[in-house]
């Protein structure tokens, strides 16, 4: 199990962030995502692999003014 933005989120074997964003319909273009608070690349979505038990965060960027 995992958490993602706080809420509990089924852990499977070589959940890549990619995947964890298709499973959530994330569909937003402008995101950042942290694993336990490390933020991570987006160049590297499809090869990060999410651990057992990792607390992920995926905060959507919005401009204005």
């Amino acid at each position: 199990m995992i958490k993602v933005n706080g809420r509990q989120f089924p852990w499977e074997e070589n959940l890549t962030i990619k995947k964890l964003l298709e499973k959530k319909n994330y569909t937003f273009p402008n995101l950042v995502v942290k694993i336990n608070e490390k933020v991570i690349d987006p160049e590297n979505f499809e090869v990060a692999v999410i651990a057992d038990g990792d607390d992920v965060k995926v905060i959507h960027l919005i401009t204005g003014g």
